[in-house]
């Protein structure tokens, strides 16, 4: 591999919810950069394990598993302090992971706010708050993977768009409070992955039709706007790229 294939050697890098769909991409991503990587999960354990013995396959002892249920904060610390204990430092932190489900108006519950707001927003709050010292140690890098529905409220998912914004906001409020150590940046996807609940393929075309790129995207296209931030941008914080095909310019 070449020098730019290795950017990111010597740093280790805490993926939330980097099992599964676009944070295993992510993982793989920032791996193949030469970064070590510990992959996040909660009830994904297996295909966390999996994802860790195939990269550990490649590189020997460059990856592995932690866990956490992101909805208790006080058990967030402790996770990064055994990242940092295995590892020995940490550099990156890509708060991934998401509970992504409609509440319209009519029939949300509190639940599902303390649900959606707790993944989208107060985890990365609080993952935030446990590893700033090690980041700034290492003069390091959060990336948020916001939603382009946190700029533009996606209809009947309004606790969910809600809680994108605020993760915008707050992005930009902890590049201010972690400057100038930490660089504190966000991806706003657009429709890059279908969501697990089935969509038909009228419902597709329909979102498709309002990209600029007629197409939809993959996870490898927000995976590699989080590798640009990790490796490509050490004079960009507090900004907001999204990721879409153009669909945030047709709404």
């Amino acid at each position: 591999m070449g020098a730019a294939t290795l950017a990111l050697a010597g740093q280790v890098a805490l993926v939330t919810g980097g099992a599964r769909r676009v944070g295993a991409e992510i993982v793989r991503h920032l791996h193949a950069a030469g970064a070590t990587v510990a992959i996040h999960c909660h009830h994904s354990r297996a295909e966390a394990q999996a994802l860790a013995a195939e990269l550990n396959a490649l590189r020997a002892d460059s990856a592995l598993v932690c866990t956490a249920n992101l909805l208790q904060p006080e058990a967030l610390r402790p996770m990064v302090d055994g990242v940092v204990a295995q590892l020995g430092s940490l550099a990156i932190l890509v708060n991934n992971a998401s509970s992504f489900y409609p509440t319209p108006l009519a029939t949300l519950s509190g639940t599902q706010w303390h649900d959606l707001m707790g993944t989208n927003l107060a985890a990365p709050l609080f993952l935030a708050q446990a590893a700033a010292t090690e980041l700034r140690r290492a003069r390091g890098l959060i990336v948020n993977i916001a939603d382009i529905h946190g700029l533009r409220p996606l209809p009947q998912y309004l606790v969910y768009s809600t809680a994108k914004a605020a993760l915008i906001h707050l992005t930009r409020g902890l590049a201010r409070e972690l400057a100038p150590e930490v660089r504190v940046n966000a991806v706003a996807p657009g429709p890059v992955l279908w969501p697990e609940a089935e969509l038909d393929a009228a419902q597709k075309q329909e979102i498709v039709s309002r990209t600029l790129l007629q197409r939809a995207g993959t996870p490898a296209d927000v995976a590699r706007a989080v590798r640009f931030f990790a490796a490509d941008a050490p004079f960009v914080t507090g900004q907001v790229l999204s990721v879409d095909g153009g669909r945030s310019q047709r709404w």
